[in-house]
């Protein structure tokens, strides 16, 4: 897999990740970071401004690095390693957006979220552009990839975790107390919450709009909800 762009690989290399080459502009100038690369022996392989354009969709300020496909935590690994009284758990509900599963990310990690779980089919998977929207923090939070949405939520349930679903029609998000283990449903772009899924739900919540737009960008309303969550538990 192709991620770029130099904070994504100063995390690879403070995280000791295995970095198969890098690709670097002809006139990468960058030298801390090249003599980074040097030191580590990592194979160089020098192209034009043209032919490294062409590699990847997104600003990679002339350094591209070869590595090793994201490796997915199985489900039960994820939750069996989690040892909190009040574990919260990502779910997005078949985002497509690989920016905002990028951003998503970024959100999850300033909290600590204890995992993500995405589904294998209709949403965006761990690649280049979510890695580098994430900005890193794709290093400290673990997602498993399921094949039913559904299952992976009936799993939750039945290790005690309350359901808790974003979604416009539901109370306000300030009212739930959230000092329960939780499994935080976020829905697609355009969707919403899935039929099959919404009906897992132990509670539906929304965020309260005041202008004339009724609906949040969905890592924005992530983030608010989120910080929510965090607030109440400090209380």
């Amino acid at each position: 897999m192709y991620v770029y762009g130099k904070n994504v690989f100063k995390e690879l290399i403070n995280n000791n990740k295995r970095i198969n080459k890098v690709i670097l502009h002809d006139n990468f100038d960058d030298k801390e970071m090249f003599l980074e690369i040097k030191n580590r022996n990592i194979k160089i392989e020098y192209v034009s401004k043209k032919e490294i354009d062409k590699l990847v969709l997104g600003n990679h300020q002339g350094i591209i690095a070869d590595i090793d496909d994201y490796q997915y935590r199985e489900l039960n690994e994820l939750l069996n390693s989690i040892n909190k009284e009040y574990p919260l758990i990502l779910i997005l509900d078949h985002i497509q957006d690989p920016h905002n599963f990028g951003a998503i990310i970024r959100s999850a990690e300033s909290v600590v979220v204890d995992g993500i779980i995405i589904p294998k089919d209709r949403g965006t998977e761990v690649n280049s552009t979510v890695m580098k929207t994430s900005a890193g923090a794709l290093e400290y939070v673990p997602i498993s990839m399921v094949t039913n949405l559904v299952g992976a939520i009936n799993e939750l349930k039945n290790r005690g975790y309350w359901i808790v679903g974003a979604d416009m029609n539901g109370k306000n998000y300030s009212e739930i107390d959230y000092q329960m283990p939780i499994g935080l449903v976020i829905g697609s772009e355009g969707n919403g919450l899935s039929r099959l899924v919404k009906e897992k739900c132990d509670h539906i919540i929304s965020i309260p709009m005041r202008g004339k737009i009724n609906s949040l960008n969905a890592s924005v309303a992530t983030g608010i909800i989120l910080y929510e969550i965090i607030k109440k538990r400090l209380k």
